[in-house]
C-alpha cells in the first residue's frame, strides 16, 4: 500500500510523521511506501525578496524522510505548488495512493472543533480514503491525541453502499485493530426496519465478520439525530478512530461529504478515517 502524507512542516504535521506508534500502525495495515508532500502556495514566488520556500521545504522533507526510512518504509518526497487540497488530490491519483494522511489540531476548550482549512477541504473532496489525525491544539510541541491509530474503531453505518464501502476497509485495518463498536442510528422519522431486516441483525452479521478476524466487537442501535448520536457514542467509547463513509453529491462538486460525515469529521475528538465513493468519471 502507498500512503500520501501531507505536511506544511509545522509542529502539528511533525507530530504525526515523527510518532513511532503512528508509523507502526500504518505499517501494520500494509503501508510500505510513504509519499511525503508539501504544497507551496500559488501566491508565493521564488523571486520574492527573502523567500525561498521550495528549498526550505525540500530540506524539511529530507529531515522527515530519514525518520520514516528508519521505520522501514520506502519514501518519496514531493514539493508542489498550487492550492493545497487540489494538488494533494491530484498527486494522490498520480502516485496511486491507497490513502492520505493529514494532521488536524485538536479541540479548543472555548470553541467547537473546526478542522483546518486544508484538512476540511480534503475531507470534502478526497479521492482516496483519508485519515484525519488529531493533534494537540494548545501546545508548542504538540503530540497526536490517539497514537494507536486503529486499535479501537467506532464504525458508523446507515447500511448504505457508502457505509458498506467504509466497512470493507476493515479488510486491512483489521491488522491493527483490537476492538470495534458498530453503531447504527435510527432517526425519529425512520419507519420500520429497512427491507424488513432488523438493524440489530444487520449489525450482528458485520460483527461476526470482525470477530472471525479476532476483533472484539460490540454493536449498538441508537435513536435520535444521526450525527449527534454518533458523536455521543464516540464520547462514550473514546475510540482511536471513527470510520465513516461519505457520499458524492454531484459530478461537478465531486465527493462532497454528506451532512452526517461532515459533522463527524469536524467535531469528533478521535481520528477520523473517511472512505469516499469511487471518483465520478
Amino acid at each position: 500500500m502507498r500512503a500520501l502524507c501531507a505536511t506544511d512542516l509545522s509542529a502539528a504535521s511533525e507530530a504525526t510523521i515523527e510518532n513511532e506508534t503512528c508509523l507502526d500502525c500504518l505499517g501494520r495495515i500494509g503501508v510500505r511506501t510513504v509519499h511525503l508532500v508539501t504544497v507551496v502556495p500559488a501566491n508565493v514566488h521564488a523571486g520574492m525578496p527573502g523567500v525561498d520556500f521550495e528549498e526550505r521545504r525540500r530540506r524539511g522533507l529530507d529531515r522527515y524522510r530519514s525518520v520514516i526510512e528508519d521505520a522501514g518504509f520506502g519514501v518519496e518526497t514531493h514539493v508542489v505548488r498550487g492550492t493545497p487540497h487540489r494538488r494533494l488530490n491530484g498527486l494522490a491519483e498520480t502516485v496511486r495512493a491507497d490513502l492520505s494522511v493529514v494532521g488536524s489540531r485538536g479541540q479548543s476548550p472555548l470553541e467547537n472543533r473546526v478542522i483546518g482549512s486544508t484538512a476540511r477541504n480534503l475531507a470534502r473532496t478526497t479521492v482516496v480514503p483519508l485519515l484525519v489525525n488529531r493533534v494537540e491544539r494548545a501546545a508548542d510541541d504538540p503530540d497526536v491525541l490517539r497514537e494507536h491509530l486503529f486499535r479501537r474503531i467506532l464504525f458508523a453505518t446507515d447500511f448504505s453502499e457508502h457505509a458498506d464501502r467504509a466497512f470493507d476497509a476493515f479488510s486491512y485495518l483489521r491488522h491493527a485493530a483490537e476492538e470495534a463498536t458498530l453503531v447504527h442510528v435510527r432517526s425519529p422519522k425512520d419507519g420500520g426496519p429497512a427491507d424488513g431486516v432488523d438493524p440489530d441483525e444487520r449489525l450482528a452479521e458485520r460483527a461476526s465478520t470482525l470477530e472471525a478476524w479476532g476483533i472484539e466487537t460490540r454493536t449498538e442501535v441508537r435513536r435520535g439525530d444521526p450525527a449527534e448520536e454518533i458523536l455521543a457514542a464516540e464520547a462514550a467509547m473514546t475510540p482511536s478512530t471513527v470510520l465513516v463513509g461519505s457520499k458524492g453529491r454531484s459530478r461537478i462538486r465531486r465527493l462532497l461529504l454528506g451532512s452526517v460525515s461532515e459533522e463527524v469529521v469536524a467535531r469528533a475528538s478521535a481520528n477520523v478515517f473517511l472512505v469516499p465513493p469511487p471518483r465520478a468519471v
